[in-house]
């Protein structure tokens, strides 16, 4: 089997830690480098924990070599602190983090995207989220994989308000979300993990997405 090597971006986060836990447990990778700004509460004989200044991502990545790159950076405008903070994650790292890949010769690029991204809708978040899909789309790699999940379940490190909100609404009116509504339902972020692995196993050629509605249940 050859060696297979992943970079994850993002390893801390709500779908990230679940990326990172599949990846160590996935023989099918025999090195994880993780970029991550504080420090992983895992240790494991294949994960290279790399201190990262997302500011500085760039000098981050030279001399680094990976197979797959797995995106998992998101955050919040309230948490950023303005749109053009929140643009600076959500957009410009991701396709830095892209264009690195297209240079280096990665084979694979799979992130997690949001349903309604759009480069052309008049909702800020769902057109930063697409915008960044369609730079990320233009690159030469050969397998490029967005995951759109709707609202995300789980146990966050961090308190958000709107989330937790919105996860108790589908909670009290789950029966509503049946038929045409079923792709509205919130996604469980290991299920969102375990669809990107999934994927990454056997990486289909081209640019794909994958719904909501394709992750409400383990790949």
């Amino acid at each position: 089997m050859p060696e297979r090597t992943a970079l994850i971006a993002g390893a801390t986060g709500l779908v990230g830690s679940h990326c990172l836990r599949l990846l160590l447990a996935n023989p099918d990778f025999t090195r994880v480098i993780a970029l991550t700004r504080h420090p992983l509460p895992v240790r494991h004989p294949r994960l290279d924990a790399v201190m990262t200044d997302f500011e500085k991502l760039a000098d981050t990545l030279a001399g680094l070599r990976a197979d797959a790159v797995f995106c998992c950076l998101g955050t919040t405008i309230k948490k950023a602190g303005s749109q053009a903070a929140f643009r600076r994650v959500d957009h410009d790292y991701p396709v830095l983090l892209a264009e690195w890949a297209a240079r280096t010769g990665v084979g694979q690029y799979l992130m997690v995207s949001a349903m309604g991204a759009d480069p052309g809708s008049r909702i800020f978040y769902n057109r930063v989220k697409g915008e960044a899909e369609k730079a990320i789309a233009g690159q030469t790699i050969p397998s490029i994989i967005f995951f759109r999940p709707s609202l995300l379940l789980g146990e966050r490190s961090e308190h958000r308000f709107g989330e937790e909100a919105g996860a108790l609404f589908f909670r009290l009116f789950a029966f509503i979300f049946r038929g045409p509504l079923a792709k509205y339902r919130p996604n469980k972020a290991e299920h969102v993990a375990q669809a990107m692995l999934s994927r990454a196993v056997e990486p289909p050629r081209g640019v794909h997405l994958v719904t909501a509605g394709e992750m409400h249940s383990p790949a």
